[in-house]
């Protein structure tokens, strides 16, 4: 039989993921919701994702975690734990039982502390787009291992689609960074134009002569050629200012 409430919140989970794009965009509650809707449908008692940023920057950012268990064995995890296999391999670590010898040899660190704070079974999945690993998805739980294979697939979809939206997000942030960059370039140059054509004509020059004395003004005031070109079209620097500058009239 259908489960609709769940199907609804996975779509609604979904939705929310590729919704990126917004002008109110934050990062820290996306990853929050992220956590949050993974460790109910997925039936963990706690999940984190480990955020690798521009310039190996990490974020850490967990599901409702009031005594700060789950961000500690996030933490804990650069001696070794199933988030950072997941980040350095790029496949998914399937669930493995903290109290075993397994996890014991492979993260003796992480077993003993998640064991203490009640944790005894946890998983992980890359957060990835095509080839690109960005983070790792990790999924904590009190009780036996089960190693369901939709589970983890359901983790993977669910943390490919939030690697996915976090790169739409990147790649409009740079869009934008670049579009104001190119602006700001555009702007300068229209000051630069006008301000060499209001001396040209106030001078009686040529226009490259005026541009050459704004030029030659700027780089003796060791200034950008933009701000004098700017405090010309504002009336804030006279003649006086230009006039080891200014070309002789023809």
């Amino acid at each position: 039989m259908v489960d609709t409430g769940r199907d609804l919140q996975l779509a609604a989970a979904l939705v929310a993921l590729a919704d990126t794009l917004g002008e109110s965009f934050d990062v820290t509650a996306y990853l929050e919701r992220f956590a949050e809707d993974c460790a109910q449908l997925l039936g963990a008692d706690a999940a984190g994702v480990l955020l690798v940023g521009v310039g190996a920057e990490i974020t850490i950012v967990t599901s409702d975690d009031p005594r700060g268990r789950v961000r500690g064995l996030l933490e804990i995890q650069h001696q070794g734990g199933p988030c950072l296999d997941a980040c350095t391999s790029g496949e998914a670590v399937p669930p493995v039982r903290l109290a075993g010898d397994q996890a014991a040899e492979r993260w003796p660190q992480l077993a003993a502390r998640a064991l203490a704070e009640g944790i005894t079974v946890t998983c992980a999945v890359p957060l990835r787009r095509g080839e690109t690993v960005i983070g790792a998805l990790n999924l904590f739980a009190n009780g036996q291992p089960q190693h369901h294979v939709l589970q983890m697939e359901l983790a993977q979809l669910m943390a490919d689609a939030a690697a996915t939206g976090l790169a739409q997000r990147r790649m409009y942030d740079d869009c934008r960074a670049l579009t104001g960059q190119l602006q700001s370039a555009l702007s300068s140059r229209v000051r630069i134009e006008q301000a060499k054509g209001l001396l040209a004509e106030r001078w009686g020059v040529k226009v490259d002569a005026a541009f050459t004395a704004l030029r030659a003004h700027a780089r003796r005031a060791r200034r950008p050629i933009d701000e004098i070109a700017q405090e010309i079209l504002d009336g804030h620097l006279d003649d006086g200012a230009l006039e080891a500058d200014r070309p002789e009239r023809p």
